[in-house]
């Protein structure tokens, strides 16, 4: 039979010494050394996908590289602030409305 070819896992001071080691090393050498890993996953947030207009995506784009944001974090930023703003004059015409 023959022997596993997984080298041993050096020790690391710090989790950036580990990553710049794996930068230059392969996994797959250590994979039998590696401790294994017991997680849970609980995934709430879901994704929605709309379609732009072409110019409407464009200019957005734009705006959001300014502030320094990805497009989608200034939609869901805007969409927010626009909900709010709705909500609130759907209260004060209908108190009992939401």
């Amino acid at each position: 039979m023959e022997k596993s070819k997984t080298e041993k896992m050096p020790h690391f001071r710090s989790l950036d010494k580990l990553v710049k080691f794996f930068d230059s090393h392969d996994m797959g050498d250590y994979w039998e050394g590696m401790p294994e890993a017991q997680f849970d996953v609980d995934i709430k947030k879901r994704i929605h996908l709309f379609s732009l207009d072409a110019e409407l995506e464009s200019k957005l784009t734009k705006i959001a590289k300014s502030k320094h944001v990805s497009s989608e974090r200034l939609i869901n930023i805007w969409l927010q602030e626009k909900l709010q703003q709705q909500v609130k004059k759907l209260k004060e015409a209908q108190p009992s409305a939401l």
